[in-house]
């Protein structure tokens, strides 16, 4: 299944090494992030929406967009993401 993926997807990591069922959450992670409508088909697949759903709502960081998305494709409340109740406070510049 990696072989099918975007080669940008592993730009630093060994693929050779890469433990698709270990590393599961980082994959995911990094395809919703980063990569294509194919290869969205290809972890979808192979892992299915519920692996996909667990392993969704423990990322720490998602943007909005991607958020949105996987709430409504899974059917899981946004509130229910661990990105949505840890976001990071938005820099802001000091007041002089």
């Amino acid at each position: 299944m990696i072989q099918q993926l975007s080669k940008h997807l592993f730009w630093d990591i060994d693929k050779s090494t890469f433990d698709i069922q270990k590393h599961r959450r980082w994959l995911i992670e990094r395809v919703i992030g980063y990569g294509t409508l194919e290869d969205w088909k290809e972890i979808t697949a192979f892992y299915g929406l519920e692996i996909i759903g667990e392993e969704a709502v423990q990322i720490r960081t998602l943007n909005k967009k991607d958020l949105n998305y996987l709430s409504v494709i899974l059917k899981i409340p946004k509130n229910k993401f661990r990105c949505y109740s840890e976001t990071q406070s938005a820099n802001t510049h000091w007041n002089y």
